[in-house]
């Protein structure tokens, strides 16, 4: 039985003794391939994509998930979104809630004394809203309603810094 004679397809192939030897060269490409080395240096067209994504050698099970299906949205939605539009109406009638209850105040402890009870109600009312209805206008109460009872902490602060004798007694 006679050997088989190495064949060398590429100009740089190794020798019929070389490391490789005994391991069977493919076949010779086609007209117009370019042999590996050359097609790094720009010589000649491509043969084939430069990089093919291997197969998935199985189906995931569906235990462990492998990845979001494409076009996805997320799972979870908020049931009731809170919208710009609704935290500054919310903003808005809870400062004039705030203004109207201060202004019923003849001097400062009455000021604040009055915008306490106004925020006290009004953050109830937030609650409420957070909890069963729209919650953007719910926020917008809780935000003006902190920001009345910070004025009226600030008015005291101010009052109390400048006679210091504490002006809600």
């Amino acid at each position: 039985m006679a050997e088989e004679p190495a064949f060398r397809p590429w100009p740089d192939a190794p020798a019929p003794g070389g490391p490789h030897a005994g391991v069977r060269q493919p076949d010779r490409p086609g007209p117009g391939a370019v042999p590996p080395g050359d097609a790094l240096r720009g010589g000649g067209p491509r043969v084939g994509p430069v990089w093919a994504a291997r197969p998935a050698a199985h189906s995931p099970s569906g235990l462990f998930p492998a990845g979001p299906p494409p076009n996805s949205h997320p799972t979870y939605r908020e049931p009731h979104p809170a919208r710009v539009g609704g935290v500054f109406a919310g903003a808005g009638s809870a400062a004039a809630w705030l203004v109207a209850f201060g202004l019923l105040g003849r001097d400062l402890r009455g000021y604040v004394l009055w915008t306490l009870f106004a925020g006290g109600v009004a953050w109830l009312v937030a609650l409420v809203l957070t909890a069963r209805g729209d919650r953007g206008v719910g926020a917008g109460i809780a935000l003006a309603g902190a920001l009345g009872w910070a004025v009226a902490a600030a008015a005291v602060a101010v009052r109390w810094s400048s006679s210091a004798d504490w002006p809600l007694w």
